[in-house]
């Protein structure tokens, strides 16, 4: 190596290792004003109740305020671009659902969520169930994809909507199975239930939480659990991929994102602290009996994680053949 490489390596060690003692630094002083947490859902759902339960927490702990803002619309792409665009210092933050991992195919962005968005943690998960009308005649996953075998697109499944978390869940589950279904979506996942109820459709995904009230009083039958490992809420319920779909595992998470070139110092003080507080034994029992189950995962695992997601639901949507708008 000749004298001039060898200094520009050692000038570019400086400025890196610069960079990373300055945003330890910062790090260590994190917050000293008001943050921002722009919410991506309408109030009284999901991710605004756990989102603002973590803002009241983190302001507890950390002596500022963590003011609550929700804009929802357009699939969550409004608050995403909001905070994609905001500046990269620790003050605005994002909450979000899985979706966040289905837009890019489905919608043209004006931002890039693998770059101008920095995964923090996935906070908690609201696991889903896959449930049929009790007039079918089945009980369990291997039966199911033997009946839908024999009679291909004669099962309906509905959805909140074309696109949407529901929809390409059991779109990739009919792709892992070899099966054929005939989706109907309406506007909203109650709806979506509530002709399941009624036996107007032989099968949907949704919460626990939605779902409960129905197949408590036998009004459906749950066959397993969607995502890739049991819920405490349902300990007793196999998952899909135990039933003989190896590889299925389908969670719908809400998850904190900051802009794309925040340092990960401040990511990582702030996925600490959400795991302190998402942890204790209260929170984790009161989460439990919203139907939630706490992940908080660490800001490495679930970058690693996001970008994975958002090229399975690509392939998926390729597959189905729906189109970006």
């Amino acid at each position: 190596m000749n004298t001039f490489s060898a200094g520009i390596r050692g000038i570019a060690l400086l400025l890196l290792t610069g960079a990373y003692t300055a945003g330890v630094a910062q790090a260590q002083n994190y917050p000293v004003k008001p943050i921002r947490m722009i919410i991506a859902l309408a109030p009284g759902g999901g991710v605004d109740t756990t989102g603002r339960f973590i803002a009241s927490k983190l302001g507890e702990a950390w002596g500022q305020n963590v003011v609550a803002d929700n804009r929802p619309g357009a699939g969550g792409t409004i608050a995403a671009d909001i905070v994609a665009k905001s500046p990269p210092d620790g003050y605005t933050l994002l909450m979000t659902s899985a979706g966040i991992s289905i837009t890019p195919s489905l919608m043209k962005l004006s931002y890039d969520p693998l770059k101008d968005l920095l995964p923090v943690t996935m906070a908690v998960v609201s696991p889903g169930v896959l449930v049929v009308h009790p007039s079918l005649p089945v009980k369990n996953v291997k039966e199911l994809v033997a009946f839908a075998k024999k009679r291909p697109n004669e099962l309906f499944f509905s959805s909140s909507g074309l696109g949407s978390a529901q929809h390409l869940t059991v779109e990739l589950f009919s792709q892992m199975t070899g099966i054929k279904m005939t989706h109907v979506p309406y506007k909203g996942t109650a709806p979506s239930i509530t002709d399941t109820v009624a036996g107007r459709i032989t099968l949907t995904v949704a919460s626990v939480i939605s779902t409960r009230p129905f197949f408590t009083k036998d009004r459906l039958r749950v066959l397993a659990v969607v995502g890739p490992k049991r819920t405490p809420a349902l300990p007793e319920y196999p998952t899909i991929a135990e039933s003989g779909v190896p590889g299925f595992g389908v969670e719908n998470w809400y998850a904190l994102f900051m802009p794309g070139k925040t340092n990960k110092a401040l990511a990582a003080k702030l996925q600490q602290a959400v795991t302190r507080i998402l942890t204790d034994p209260a929170t984790d029992k009161l989460l439990l009996n919203q139907g939630l189950d706490v992940v908080a995962n660490t800001q490495p695992e679930f970058e690693k994680r996001f970008a994975e997601e958002v090229d399975t639901w690509a392939k998926v949507v390729r597959t189905v053949g729906l189109k970006q708008k």
